[in-house]
């Protein structure tokens, strides 16, 4: 199980602000692209201070990371609390598509926000450059995840190779996704596209029992 500390009423509220202001920038991105969106718009789209936006995001770009990493996040809470003694295989793949299911309305919104925001990154070069840092940061926080189900005697290489493969898996089927104009459910659905990447990508993998 994990040993994830539960946040403090501190870190929820900047957590939280940090996530409006990166809807906002979404918003902003949206309706008139990175060139045509400023910091100060962002923050009075928010509803906060410009000190404010700066003490939290470096640029323009960046405010939109919150949004971009949610999903890496919702999919490494359901791996750490995986059985260890499941497949690992199988356990990734549950793990994939659980967490980019969408269930409401509010779970549509957000891959399409993502859908969005990967558009953009197509002609900037400094949104592509958060997308790319989001997902480095995810396949380092999914490599100790990854060793807990593996088991102690598991090579490590081995394990990071894996969280290398499953990161790009979700990364390859959300841009694939993004250029279409696919549901965010069924066949060609980002959680579709990734179960098919992920089995394309850990094939021959040792440590998932191929």
């Amino acid at each position: 199980m994990s040993t994830q500390q539960p946040l403090s009423l501190t870190e929820r509220r900047k957590a939280a602000t940090q996530l409006d202001i990166a809807r906002a920038a979404a918003e902003l991105f949206a309706e008139h692209g990175p060139d045509g969106t400023t910091a100060e718009a962002i923050a009075q789209r928010a509803g906060v201070a410009l000190r404010t936006f700066y003490r939290y995001f470096r640029s323009k770009q960046d405010a939109v990371a919150p949004l971009l990493s949610s999903g890496a996040e919702r999919w490494r809470s359901l791996l750490a609390t995986a059985d260890p003694a499941a497949p690992l295989a199988e356990t990734l793949e549950r793990a994939v598509t659980e967490a980019l299911a969408v269930r409401d309305e509010e779970g549509a919104e957000q891959l399409d926000r993502t859908r969005g925001l990967l558009r953009a990154g197509a002609s900037d070069s400094a949104l592509r450059a958060v997308w790319y840092r989001v997902n480095q940061d995810s396949e380092e926080r999914l490599v100790p995840v990854l060793a807990r189900l593996a088991g102690p005697d598991a090579d490590p290489l081995e394990v990071r190779l894996a969280a290398a493969a499953a990161t790009d898996a979700i990364r390859v089927a959300l841009e694939t996704w993004s250029g279409t104009d696919a549901p965010t459910t069924g066949p060609g659905s980002p959680g579709a596209l990734a179960v098919r990447c992920l089995r394309e990508l850990t094939g021959g993998m040792r440590l998932l029992g191929h």
